[in-house]
């Protein structure tokens, strides 16, 4: 039962990524906002991920998986459904400051979890490769639920079926068992943690991946109205939302398979740095490509994107447990919250760059990015 609710967890986890993406196309209209004000509440969700994760971290090793998971399913629906019947953008926006604290309650006790409860523990990265899946299965279903619901019923009622599936989870994680987690870690040394270079090399790795992920999340289905917008001016406007909502799909079902292919990989622990510095540096060049192309690549290039995005992020978390097995806690909730201060700053600063020109060109502000993530994985393969 443990394995089903950390699976669920990292489910619920990537719908909460994939939220505000999802349902872009609707959400700025309904609030009148422009993209710069829609970077603002990616990055208020974000900000408050950033501060949640350092104490559902800690949490964990203190009071153990349960009570947070419990929290993190009942927290995530009760916000989604606050951003069901926000109208104005300062009702949007306390949901999305308050669902950092649920997204993170799940994030933390699903990443954390499966390293312990798959391949029966062995195999750190390849357990989370594996249980990542969930979470692009959750970045998948968020866009399509919504792509169809908005054509069928209402807004209100359509974001709020998002809030019943996160819900139904915590009846399964009320009655589990867990394994036991080390007692009496304290948030000093949670802090200390930063001091040691495995952590810090990983934070920064999560940096840089976060920064990347978060833009495609939240900016994949702007970007794809712009592009098919532009290109294809004779579709209609409901078929340009639909399939720009969809482009997140797409992105969502090429991350599952890149994981479930890199769970298979015996050494992917062991060589992990290397995976993550290959993917980066072709995730860079997909990018330069979505700088120049047109409408009909869309669809190739998100699926191409999601595909090598995939193992980046388990890869990390594997690796580092793999190195720092101890407390992992919060060792994972320090590396993410410095990993989120990238989804804090990226996606607002492209809102920010759009205004002035196009979220097409935008978006080769994570051509650095990718390099930086290059750098970094090396270094962390090179520690001990």
């Amino acid at each position: 039962m443990e394995k089903i609710v950390a699976l669920l967890c990292v489910f619920g986890l990537g719908m909460c990524f994939s939220l505000l993406g999802s349902i872009s196309v609707k959400l700025m209209p309904r609030l009148k906002i422009d993209q710069g004000k829609f970077g603002s509440l990616i990055s208020a969700f974000m900000f408050t991920c950033l501060i949640a994760s350092l104490i559902t971290g800690v949490v964990v090793d203190k009071i153990g998986y349960k009570p947070v998971a419990i929290f993190g399913f009942l927290a995530t629906a009760v916000c989604i459904f606050m951003l069901a019947r926000g109208k104005t953008y300062g009702m949007a926006l306390i949901p999305c400051l308050l669902l950092g604290f649920g997204a993170m309650a799940l994030n933390t006790a699903g990443n954390t979890l499966i390293p312990e409860v798959l391949f029966g523990g062995k195999n750190a990265a390849a357990a989370s490769n594996l249980g990542n899946v969930f979470f692009g299965l959750g970045l998948f279903v968020t866009p399509l639920i919504v792509s169809f619901l908005f054509r069928k019923t209402t807004y209100e009622n359509a974001v709020s079926v998002l809030a019943i599936i996160v819900a139904a989870p915590v009846v399964l994680a009320i009655i589990a068992k867990y394994p036991s987690v080390a007692a009496g870690f304290a948030f000093s040394d949670a802090f200390a943690l930063l001091k040691e270079p495995v952590v810090l090399v990983a934070a920064l790795a999560l940096f840089c991946y976060i920064s990347l992920e978060s833009s495609f999340c939240n900016w994949l289905p702007p970007y794809s109205k712009e592009i098919i917008s532009r290109d294809l001016s004779n579709l209609d406007g409901a078929v340009v939302d639909a399939t720009s909502q969809q482009m997140l799909s797409a992105f969502a079902i090429a991350m599952m398979a890149g994981r479930l292919i890199s769970s298979q990989v015996a050494n992917i622990t062991a060589y992990g740095a290397w995976y993550i510095a290959g993917a980066a540096l072709i995730a860079g060049l997909i990018i330069l490509a979505m700088g120049k192309s047109g409408a009909i690549w869309t669809s190739a290039l998100a699926a191409c994107a999601g595909f090598f995005f995939a193992p980046c992020f388990p890869t990390i978390v594997g690796v580092t447990k793999d190195k720092h097995p101890d407390n992992f806690g919060s060792v994972f909730g320090i590396i993410f919250a410095v990993g989120l201060l990238g989804a804090v700053i990226i996606p607002k600063t492209i809102g920010n760059l759009a205004k002035g020109s196009s979220i097409q060109k935008s978006l080769k502000l994570l051509i650095p990015i990718c390099a930086g993530l290059i750098v970094l994985a090396i270094i962390l393969g090179k520690l001990k």
